[in-house]
């Protein structure tokens, strides 16, 4: 969400290309995961592919509890069985959770708190359940409650010198981002002062100890939306390439090199700095040597819609298809430039419908993974306005924001034996179009099938194969011959 930063320091953005065509690198026939091994995704060129070997597209919702003890408690405004009945019936197959370093290692480095682990547990095992895969977030805002955010420990919070000897600036989110002695708090860390990226580090290699065997992970997402520091303008106007150079890739790999210690398997996220998400901005982050399973944690955040939910003007919400369009374009040619799998881990942030339709509709052509900002508001002290979950009353599904719900609850290809092509859904018809290239997986391509489009029922057309009716709302389709090209037609009566 941090790039609602940039929306208030806005200025004219260039214009954006059309939207590009869609580099498919061919997915192979995998083999399938052995007997005891759990079902986890892994990157197979720019795709995320299950233990079947298909391709899978994730749809699903954020869910960071920010409030210590930075896990969502056992009841009605937390998470409980009945929210991961909720997600699987309207078809939402991912989560990204918010796994805090402040709940991992709260006491000291390297030392992790077993009740914030079975408190976490406790969800991902419903999780699991209801075949939903898991992203682990170590998420931040403003790096600390003492600057107005959270995410680090107490133990690792170093206040500057000559700052330090001030009361400690706490604004509201997004502004804690600018002040100085946030900043240089960040700049201590890139540069490892006091141990800080060493003990982020080590907090990776606890939760991929705890989690490494996680039926359902999908990896793990290094930090959210990092923020780079005293140099934060040249991040704003330029992209910041020196940052990446010195800071962040190096970072990166640090942790990485951790979490390959203990777990040689799970996709490692990587995403750029933060104010990429609000600006049309290039990213710089590079390829790992001997390492192939990376994964592009992007958001995209159009500053149109925030400057519109402030009420400024020049923000026009028909902008963001350009801009949806020119993020997903950069995040596609980053993803492809380090050999990574990307995914839209956060967008929305809004009860402006015209903005996620557009989001959404942009994601389908581009054949891109998401989760939605957020599953429920769930008293989010980092927030710049209220309207960023599902519900008018996080205790109560009967308030779920209806129209929101239309626009997120979408037909579309789950899990894919074979190649994706080409995706499109009508939100308001329910008219849906897919075609993919097949290939020799032994198990069907699964689409959901909204509930919410098809009052008067629908009619599945296929070109090239068989379908039948599936498990969970969806349809199941195989082709003809592996190896062709496979269309499917879903409309309304």
């Amino acid at each position: 969400m941090a790039a609602l930063a940039a929306g208030v320091l806005a200025t004219a953005s260039p214009p954006a290309p059309a939207a590009p065509a869609v580099r498919s690198s061919v997915v192979p026939a995998s083999a399938p995961a052995g007997p005891d091994e759990p079902p986890q995704l892994r990157r197979e060129g720019r795709w995320l592919v299950d233990e079947r070997g298909r391709v899978v597209i994730v749809h699903g919702f954020n869910l960071v509890w920010k409030l210590d003890p930075y896990v969502p408690p056992d009841t009605a405004e937390g998470f409980t069985a009945a929210d991961a009945r909720w997600l699987e019936r309207y078809g939402f197959n991912g989560a990204r959770l918010g796994t805090l370093w402040a709940g991992i290692t709260p006491d000291a480095p390297g030392v992790g708190d077993p009740a914030y682990r079975a408190g976490w547990q406790r969800v991902m095992d419903l999780l699991a359940e209801r075949g939903i895969w898991m992203q682990l977030d170590m998420h931040q805002d403003q790096w600390h409650e003492t600057y107005g955010g959270e995410g680090v420990p107490d133990w690792a919070l170093r206040r500057p010198p000559l700052l330090g000897l001030l009361p400690p600036v706490n604004l509201p989110f997004p502004m804690g981002y600018w002040t100085p002695e946030n900043s240089a708090v960040f700049d201590q860390f890139w540069a490892n002062r006091h141990g800080g990226l060493d003990g982020w580090a080590r907090a990776w290699q606890v939760a991929a100890t705890w989690w490494k065997d996680q039926p359902h992970l999908m990896g793990y997402d290094l930090i959210n939306e990092p923020w780079m520091g005293l140099e934060w303008l040249s991040c704003f106007t330029d992209g910041c390439a020196a940052s990446y150079r010195r800071e962040l890739q190096p970072a990166y790999e640090k942790a990485t090199r951790a979490i390959r210690q203990v777990d040689p398997h799970n996709v490692v996220w990587w995403e750029p700095q933060q104010l990429a998400a609000g600006r049309q901005v290039p990213t710089y982050l590079e390829p790992m040597a001997g390492e192939d399973q990376l994964g592009y944690s992007w958001h995209n955040y159009c500053q149109d819609v925030f400057l519109e939910s402030q009420g400024l003007p020049f923000g026009k919400v028909e902008n963001c298809w350009r801009f949806s369009r020119e993020r997903t374009a950069t995040a596609l040619a980053q993803a492809d430039r380090m050999r990574a799998a990307p995914m839209m881990s956060e967008w929305g942030a809004t009860d402006n419908l015209r903005a996620i339709e557009i989001d959404a509709a942009v994601a389908d052509e581009n054949l891109m993974g998401w989760s939605h900002w957020a599953y429920k508001r769930w008293q989010d002290p980092t927030t710049a306005d209220d309207a960023q979950g599902m519900f008018r009353d996080d205790t109560d599904f009967g308030t779920v924001k209806q129209g929101k719900l239309r626009r997120l609850v979408r037909t579309y290809a789950q899990a894919t034996a074979g190649t994706p092509l080409a995706m499109s859904f009508d939100v308001e018809s329910g008219d849906f179009a897919y075609r993919y290239r097949s290939n020799a997986v032994d198990a069907p391509t699964e689409i959901f099938v909204s509930p919410l489009h098809y009052p008067g029922g629908y009619d599945v057309t296929v070109t090239g194969g068989q379908w039948a009716p599936g498990t969970g709302g969806r349809i199941e389709v195989r082709p003809d011959v592996p190896g062709r090209e496979v269309s499917v037609r879903i409309t309304g009566r």
